[in-house]
Order: C-alpha cells, then structure tokens, then sequence
C-alpha cells in the first residue's frame, strides 16, 4: 500500500525550491505513491495534484504585517486554518514542510496542529529563516545573534524579509522557538553540510538532521547547443554567466559588475534575472537579461557560457551550480555557505568570498587553461534528481514505519 504526503510550501514551481517540491512529487508517483502539494501563491504545474491555500489579498497583508510590524510568519491565520482543514481532510501519512514563510502563513497555528496530531514530519530547511528571529541568511554580515536570542538585530530593513517600520527580531525569535521546538516525531533535512553544522548551534539543535543534496532534471538541465552565442554575436568571445531568481544583495551583483569592468576586451558577460531597473545600469560588456522560468532557455545560456560565476555572498545549496554543470560549464564561486559543497577542483575553481581580485585571476585562470565538459558532466552525475529524492521516500517510509 502507497503512502500519502503532503507537502507544503510557499510555491510549487517557480524558482528552486519550486521545482524542488514538484520533482519529489513525481518521484513519489513513480514510486507508487500519492502526493499532494499545499502552497500559498502563484500556480501550479499541470498533472499535479495541488491545494492553493493562500489568496493574493491575504498575501498583500501579510506583506503589510511584515513591513510595518515586523510581524513575518505570524499573519495569513485564516488560510493556515484553510490549510489545516485541508491536512485534517486528506489525512497524509507523512508531511514534509519546505519554505513556510512568504507571507502565506501563520506558523504558530500550523506547529500547534503538527504537535496535536503527532504525524511523522520532514521539514527541508532552504535557508535559515527557522531559527532566526528575522532573516533568511546572515552570513553576508557575519551576524552571530541568532545563537542567543537576536536581542539588537541592525539588519532587519535590509535583508529580507524586510521589515521597514518595526524591530520585532528579539520577539519573533521567541515565538518561533516556542513554536518550532518540542514537535514529535520531527526530522529535518538540510542540502549542506555547512547548514548542518549551523543548526547545531541554534534552538532547533535537538531534532535528527538528515543532509539530503538538491537534486535537478539532468534531461532538462544538459547540453543545448543551438546557436544561441552567434544569435548574439559572442562568436570568438569568453563568456562569462550569471543567473540568480532576484538579483539582491546578497547574490554579489556588485562584485559581478566590478568584475566586468576589469575583464579583458574579448570577454563578455550574460546575466539573467535582472530587473528592468538593474538591467539599465550595466556596462557595455554586460548583457542583462530578465528572469525566465523555462528550464530549456536556461539550459541554453549555461551551454553557451564558457564559465558560470556564481559570486553569492551567502547561500545554502544552490542549484544554479548544479545547472551549470549538468551543461557541461565550470563554475566559479565564492567560498560561501554550501555552495563549494557540490564542486571540486576538476569542474570548479572556489576563492575566497569578497575577494575581486581572486575572482578575476581564477577567470583569467579558466580563459588560460579550461576545465572540460566532461569533468562537469562526470560531476552532475550525482546530483540527478531522481538519486536525490529518492533519499526523501525512503524517508518518508522510515518515518511511516513503512517499507517498500
């Protein structure tokens, strides 16, 4: 007999960690079992069984409750009780929580059901949100208060997500301990080791901890040659690519653009997810381009550049590395958070993070004497989607008491 999950995030394709919730959903199917996938905004993919739980009006306030109460992740009560009526409904074996802030919930509500029911959990941790009483990341400006409460947090109107009229970090870290501690029968499943050895040191310390790697589509994520760098006329040129779903700080748009201005006349750069605002202040070598859902499009880009830079100042697990390579580029990136975890030195070159001028010798450095595609291939072997998941149903059965 099939199990049933469900699984609940904020969305269910967009971006990575949609993508994400949607390949595990079809890794249960293939398995034999039934999925279900909870999420609060945007839409949902065709032949997936979903539940939007969320509205674009109760969303708009919980932006509001953000902005000026600081209040993240403790609106939205009405569709958190929608959604737990919907849990109650279908009766899941397993529930496996990913992103649950995003202006769709109310936390507490849901933890309070979760502790009640008892069902076996998996919540898959994209960042560090859960244990902070604000941000999503902090690496950026070495922030260690989450270690001890978040008493006098500095940062909160400028990382996301972002409350711009009211400090509530030292509070909202105490709700979300007394919320997120003490839930039975809890697992949490991290893509990095590096996020592991953070949650070691912060109050969700005592629940089992999982690393289970992201894994991508290598049939969508491959070699796609069709012309597209004499479309734009990089014939004979080195081309460096960027890609990020929002370009903000922490993604190291600016050390991109310093670099370009240091690069030699025949190298050019490409990145993709720009806003029209950014897209307006580039330099003549950069083109900037806007963001794109579609698998294939990205595939070309990554075929076409001769080098993926990923200049992320603060990052858990990202797949744009493993997109990268399942095209046959090498990547150059920061030594940050877990993002030199899916590389080694036959596909990839790592400085150290903040380091320009690092930066820019390891392009000359990969212009001079490049890595091939078949040590970036031979490396994203290992992060195909369906080996990775699969991690999460043989989960899902030890939880369930299960096997199969």
């Amino acid at each position: 007999m099939g199990l049933k999950v469900l699984q609940i995030s904020t969305v269910c394709q967009r971006g990575s960690v949609g993508r994400i919730v949607t390949d595990i959903y079809h890794t249960l199917e293939k398995n034999g079992h039934e999925g279900l996938i909870a999420y609060g905004r945007q839409s949902a993919p065709e032949g997936v069984q979903a539940f939007r739980f969320g509205s674009g009006a109760d969303m708009g306030l919980h932006v509001l409750a953000t902005f000026f109460r600081g209040e993240h992740g403790f609106a939205s009560g009405r569709q958190t009780r929608r959604l737990i009526q919907k849990i109650r409904q279908w009766d899941p074996d397993v529930i496996h929580l990913h992103n649950i802030h995003g202006f769709v919930l109310q936390v507490e509500l849901l933890f309070e059901y979760l502790k009640a029911s008892g069902k076996p959990a998996v919540w898959t941790l994209h960042d560090c949100w859960p244990y902070t009483g604000h941000c999503a990341f902090y690496d950026f400006t070495g922030c260690k208060g989450w270690e001890s409460g978040c008493q006098n947090c500095r940062e909160y109107k400028n990382t996301y997500p972002y409350a711009l009229f009211k400090n509530r970090t030292k509070r909202n870290y105490i709700r979300k301990r007394e919320a997120f501690t003490g839930v039975p029968n809890l697992t949490l499943a991290v893509p990095s080791v590096w996020l592991q050895k953070e949650l070691k040191r912060s109050f969700l310390r005592n629940y089992p901890v999982r690393v289970i790697p992201n894994g991508i589509d290598r049939k969508q994520f491959c070699p796609t040659d069709r012309g597209l760098r004499e479309r734009l006329g990089y014939s004979g040129k080195f081309v460096l690519l960027g890609v990020a779903n929002v370009w903000e700080r922490r993604k190291g748009l600016s050390y991109l653009l310093q670099l370009a201005e240091k690069l030699p006349e025949d190298c050019r750069m490409v990145l993709v997810g720009l806003s029209k605002k950014q897209q307006k202040k580039l330099p003549g070598n950069v083109l900037g381009l806007g963001r794109t859902s579609s698998a294939e499009e990205l595939a070309e880009y990554y075929t076409m550049a001769d080098v993926f830079v990923n200049a992320t100042l603060e990052d858990n697990f990202p797949t744009t590395n493993l997109e990268a390579l399942a095209c046959g580029t090498p990547v150059i990136t920061f030594d940050t958070g877990g993002s030199p975890e899916s590389l080694d030195e036959s596909c990839a070159r790592v400085v150290k993070k903040g380091d320009l001028e690092a930066l820019l010798q390891a392009v000359l450095q990969e212009q001079k004497e490049p890595k091939t595609r078949e040590a970036c291939l031979k490396r994203a072997e290992q992060y195909e989607k369906e080996d990775r998941f699969q991690e999460y149903v043989e989960l899902y059965h030890e939880l369930a008491g299960r096997r199969g």
